[in-house]
């Protein structure tokens, strides 16, 4: 397996305004570019192995090189609204892109709590090591036509 630099550090919060302003304030993010109603269908994700069908407002900066997500959940069940409901608004995740999830995934025999393809083609998937204080790792290939809106919100920082 290679070493892998984090792209990307998560939060779930039920209030995007109030985690974009701590966030700005803290780690210095100087524009938000937010995405709402972001749907994920059953066609195209699963939690714990079965169809999924939900929406979040999905919130993107930037610190330096690394990417800043914000998740609010809209509706439906996911691994954001069950990580509100058992440890509150938080730190979810930290992102590495990988080639290929799946060979990703049978590298680390990781077992996949989350995975599905966003639209726009980006695939993911959330693995977890919570007994050892890590929520959550998610496994994500990103497309260049996604790598290009990310150049664009990292650009907004400037």
């Amino acid at each position: 397996m290679h070493a892998q630099t984090p792209v990307q550090i998560a939060w779930v919060t039920r209030d995007l305004d109030a985690t974009e302003k701590a966030l700005t304030a803290l780690l210095g993010a100087k524009k938000w570019v937010r995405m709402p109603g972001v749907a994920f269908g059953p066609d195209s994700c699963t939690l714990h192995g079965r169809p999924a069908d939900f929406v979040a407002d999905i919130s993107l900066s930037y610190a330096g090189d690394t990417q800043l997500e914000l998740i609010a959940p809209v509706r439906g069940d996911s691994i954001y609204t069950e990580f509100l409901a058992t440890a509150g608004p938080g730190l979810h995740h930290v992102c590495v892109e990988v080639d290929d999830v799946e060979a990703a995934l049978q590298e680390r025999g990781a077992e996949v709590v989350q995975r599905g393809v966003m639209p726009g083609g980006m695939e993911f998937a959330y693995v977890s090591a919570a007994g050892a204080g890590v929520p959550y790792i998610e496994l994500a290939y990103i497309p260049d036509e996604i790598k290009s809106f990310f150049e664009y919100v990292k650009q907004e920082q400037q």
